[in-house]
């Protein structure tokens, strides 16, 4: 038996998942949790990274011996390193207002068209190539990691940013593989801060010997570099047959889109604000970001609400398309009073709001499923891949309602699970980089409980909400 920690951060929680790998049997288990609290000070919004790496170090203690540990995160975000290799302050939250203005100023200085022939990014305002832009402590910095980067090399010393986090940064070049530099010193980003690059599966060191005496590990355990974004190891753990397939990555933020070979830099990728992110084995994430259940999650924060299981039944039999919203509206994005946003946004586009909290709730996710089927149908449209099913993983795989309205809104069959994608995909990478597996997919498909849901009705109803919400909103 082999067994391997997948340190798994998210947007409110971070943990440690145990793996353990018999033959084609796979168990996982949530050694330690712990969370992730923003803080803001001076005004700006910061993350506690040395309450994350504090609870990384506690659940790599109680995880116990190991045979390789890799850590995977959001994409975006990252710390400075001094010359000394000291943190220059804490790592700014992308949901922190300081990049306003900034993307559309690069855009109009460099042309939106080349940013996007360079890193074949959505254009995103929290982009990293836009926060260094807003970045104080630039000239004094040396090194820029990413998150997942920045606690490997705290637990190991060895500097490096790993492939699928790196293409998030617009810093990146997807076509040739590497560091923009050309583009860096345009922006004036010196080149100096962007480490050496490492894939899917590379060393990324072993233990300091003092954090090892500390976990109370051996300090030959391996820390290995997985698909570090968790996005891409949650669609390394897609468990899909072959290549005909859309995913959607559903959490917080829902990523909706194709695997394919290649990137598409077609204008009309970049008009609709399609990303080409890496992913395992040099293949593409080509995808659009959607809100996601932070709309629902913000719901139930502002109602006090912890019945999620009893809302989701009452949204079963609440009044279909009672209100049609747009999840990607920019006024959905920071955190707040997202009820009365609802409400507002029904006001502005001439809509009744919903009566109650069923009927809000059945409301977030038809809009949800109606930005699914419009992402997946711009998808196959502009890259010529067609898919004949959509894999739906993460925690937004429990939600039964949501799923079956994807699949009624697409027309196409929705297969859900597994729900730990991410983890999975992480402990996975590192299990094939030591030769324990060769096919991740068919481990996941074997071992994994999934739960197809059929589409139901000819789409009629999705079809009038989309006209409604375009003749509303012209998108």
């Amino acid at each position: 038996m082999s067994v391997y920690a997948a340190v798994d951060l998210g947007a409110s929680s971070g943990r440690v998942m145990t793996v353990r790998i018999d033959g084609d049997r796979l168990d996982l288990t949530e050694t330690h949790r712990f969370p992730n609290r923003p803080v803001r000070v001076g005004g700006t919004l910061h993350w506690d990274v040395l309450a994350l790496y504090r609870g990384v170090l506690d659940g790599l203690a109680k995880a116990g011996r190991v045979d390789s540990i890799g850590i995977d995160s959001w994409a975006v975000d990252y710390g400075l390193l001094d010359a000394s290799g000291r943190l220059i302050g804490n790592p700014v939250h992308y949901r922190d207002e300081r990049t306003a203005g900034i993307m559309e100023r690069v855009s109009a200085e460099l042309g939106a068209a080349m940013l996007y022939q360079v890193g074949g990014l959505q254009f995103l305002p929290f982009n990293t190539i836009y926060q260094l832009l807003a970045e104080p402590a630039l000239d004094r910095a040396e090194t820029l990691l990413l998150i997942p980067d920045l606690l490997a090399y705290w637990l190991t010393g060895s500097v490096g940013v790993e492939v699928t986090n790196a293409s998030t940064t617009g810093l990146y070049d997807v076509c040739a593989g590497s560091w923009a530099h050309d583009l860096a010193a345009r922006l004036g980003i010196p080149s100096r801060v962007l480490p050496a690059l490492r894939p899917p599966g590379a060393p990324a060191g072993t233990l300091r010997p003092e954090t090892a005496a500390e976990i109370g590990l051996p300090t030959a355990t391996p820390v290995t570099a997985v698909a570090s974004h968790d996005t891409a190891s949650a669609v390394a753990a897609v468990p899909a047959s072959g290549s005909r397939f859309a995913y959607i990555s559903s959490g917080t933020w829902s990523l909706v889109g194709l695997e394919l070979p290649r990137p598409v830099l077609t204008e009309a990728s970049r008009l609709a604000n399609f990303t080409n992110e890496g992913g395992l084995d040099g293949t593409v994430r080509y995808l659009r970001n959607v809100m996601g259940l932070w709309i629902l999650q913000e719901c139930l924060r502002a109602w006090g609400e912890s019945d999620l299981p009893g809302l989701l039944e009452a949204a079963a039999q609440a009044r279909p398309f009672a209100a049609v919203i747009d999840p990607d509206d920019p006024a959905f994005l920071p955190p707040g009073d997202m009820p009365g946003r609802i409400d507002a946004f029904c006001a502005r586009t001439g809509q009744r709001p919903p009566a109650d909290r069923a009927e809000a709730v059945r409301v977030v996710l038809e809009g949800l499923a109606l930005a699914y089927r419009r992402t997946l149908r711009d998808a196959v449209r502009l890259s010529g891949q067609a898919a004949d099913v959509v894999h739906v993983v993460g925690g937004g795989a429990r939600n039964a309602l949501l799923c079956q309205m994807t699949a009624d809104a697409t027309g196409l069959p929705v297969v859900a699970g597994p729900v730990e994608a991410a983890a999975l995909g992480n402990a996975l990478v590192q299990a094939r980089a030591q030769g324990v597996i060769s096919d991740i997919r068919a481990l996941i498909r074997h071992s994994e409980r999934l739960v197809t849901y059929e589409p139901r009705g000819d789409g009629a109803s999705w079809d009038a909400a989309e006209s409604r919400l375009a003749e509303r909103l012209l998108i």
